[in-house]
């Protein structure tokens, strides 16, 4: 059977134009021309893929430029690509400092991960889709390993303060945080290992932590072992980022699960003041006087603070602890108190099976409700703590809550990953290979969170925007004319917020 077009539906909802050859009841991919995302660009791959199977008996009439339409000569489609968006992409690789690696198999790598993120081998398909140039899969492979032996993390790291510094001024705060990547892969190791995973799952896994600046800009990426305490991973990720960018008058904020008395007096000894999240367990002695006083009553937005020292012995320091109550707050907590204390009922009931419970008394058979612990989470009910080490003259208590309220973006930027430049789940079997993936992603991160900041629009629906404008290199008779798409109003107020794209490309 002679080679044919065919036209397939990609699951991102383009037409996919291929030519295939069948032979023996066996399909066969010859070529894959690109991907339509309207009918005018489908229009062009038809006639480029017709163009490949009839050469020059075909006369192209689409409308894309007035001089092809009154031509003499035959026109032929001699590429299709979508040159808007990667010029976008290159400029803000450009921006952020990132060309220093000198290295384009690694930039091609990060940018298409940002248009759609694939394994490393499909990054080819990619790249042809869009109309760029692919590196063979063997130099990508190689690229990954050299991104390991020329430690390409850390000329990222010290481009991304850079960058952070440019927009905001020296880095005053960093927010730290930590999540987990699993793996399709039953068997653990040195570095995959089960643990608390973040999404309830039981597969191997690594723990990432991410340092940020107060925009969500990432600063840092580290790797650590998937049963390792969050606890444990803070200092050596600001050991490394002190070691690198030689800082240490900075405020490192982090949420409750790094609380504890020796990480906090290892982040001062290290030179950093900190914000940390407060366990509620502690609230009723340190604002002991205000429940003396006023029992459970607070204004909404009320800040209280007291002072209690965390640690024993040698290590024990005193703390500067600031409470925040909100209305709001309190309906929500309330809420799940009442949800909890339904659950607890049903069990001492035995309308449902034992299970834990945490307002749930058992003693031998008797079942019965926890008053005593009901009592004292409504008594806690919209509050929130704060834990620091700056003084209220440095830093008053409005303002810690403020920059602890920051913490969102660390997780925004972890959704970003694990989403957009999808993270997770992760193939890779060696902890170089773990480690290279996750320096493409760090660079992806950075590009996209530019990106986002300078439109104000999601780096996923940047790409759907820009994408299906390609561009298109018609040859009339040995003369080669390029049709530039037509602007959507969409697409041009995106690229309205962005400087002029550079040329040569």
């Amino acid at each position: 059977m002679s080679p044919y077009i065919r036209k397939v539906k990609t699951s991102s909802g383009a037409t996919a134009v291929q030519i295939v050859d069948k032979r023996g009841g066996v399909r066969r991919i010859v070529a894959h021309v690109g991907s339509a995302h309207d009918d005018v660009e489908l229009a062009v791959l038809m006639q480029a893929a017709r163009e490949r199977l009839n050469e020059g008996q075909a006369e192209l009439d689409l409308g894309l430029d007035e001089a092809v339409r009154t031509s003499p000569g035959r026109a032929r489609v001699v590429a299709t690509a979508s040159q808007v968006l990667w010029d976008v992409l290159v400029d803000a690789y450009r921006a952020l400092g990132f060309t220093a690696l000198e290295d384009e198999a690694f930039m091609k790598l990060v940018l298409a991960r940002i248009i759609e993120p694939t394994s490393k081998a499909d990054t080819i398909r990619v790249l042809e889709d869009v109309g760029i140039a692919a590196p063979h899969l063997n130099t990508l492979y190689a690229t990954l390993r050299r991104s390991q032996e020329r430690d390409y993390r850390d000329a990222l790291a010290k481009a991304c303060l850079a960058h952070s510094a440019r927009r905001a001024g020296t880095a005053a705060m960093i927010m730290y945080d930590v999540t987990t990547l699993h793996f399709e892969n039953e068997d653990e190791d040195d570095l995959r290992k089960v643990g608390m995973s973040k999404e309830r799952r039981v597969d191997p896994q690594v723990q990432v932590g991410l340092l940020v600046d107060p925009a969500g800009f990432p600063l840092e990426v580290h790797l650590f072992e998937g049963n390792k305490a969050e606890t444990t991973t803070l200092i050596p990720v600001l050991t490394e980022f002190q070691r690198r960018h030689g800082v240490t008058d900075l405020v490192v904020v982090a949420d409750a699960g790094m609380l504890s008395a020796a990480n906090l007096n290892a982040l001062e000894d290290a030179g950093f003041s900190f914000i940390v999240g407060s366990r509620l367990t502690k609230a009723p002695y340190d604002l002991a006087d205000h429940f003396q006083r006023k029992g459970n009553y607070f204004e909404d937005g009320q800040i209280l603070e007291s002072t209690r020292v965390m640690g024993t012995g040698k290590a024990a320091r005193e703390r500067r602890i600031v409470y925040q109550w909100s209305f709001k707050r309190n309906k929500r907590d309330d809420r799940n108190i009442n949800l909890m204390i339904a659950k607890a009922e049903k069990i001492a009931a035995g309308t449902i099976p034992l299970k834990k419970a945490r307002f749930l008394k058992v003693s031998g058979a008797t079942k019965e409700l926890d008053q005593a612990t009901i009592d004292r989470a409504r008594q806690l009910a919209g509050l929130k703590g704060y834990v620091t080490n700056l003084s209220a003259q440095t830093m008053p208590g409005p303002a810690i809550i403020a920059a602890y309220h920051d913490l969102w973006r660390v997780e925004q930027s972890f959704r970003m990953t694990k989403s957009d430049l999808k993270a997770r789940p992760v193939f890779h079997r060696q902890r170089d290979a773990i480690e290279a993936h996750l320096t493409v992603v760090l660079a992806a991160l950075a590009i996209s969170r530019y990106l986002q900041d300078a439109t104000g629009v999601s780096i996923k629906k940047l790409v759907q925007s820009l994408r299906p404008l390609r561009s298109v290199l018609i040859d009339i008779d040995g003369h080669q004319i390029t049709a530039h798409p037509t602007i959507t109003p969409e697409a041009r107020a995106i690229l309205n917020q962005l400087p002029p794209i550079s040329a040569g490309h």
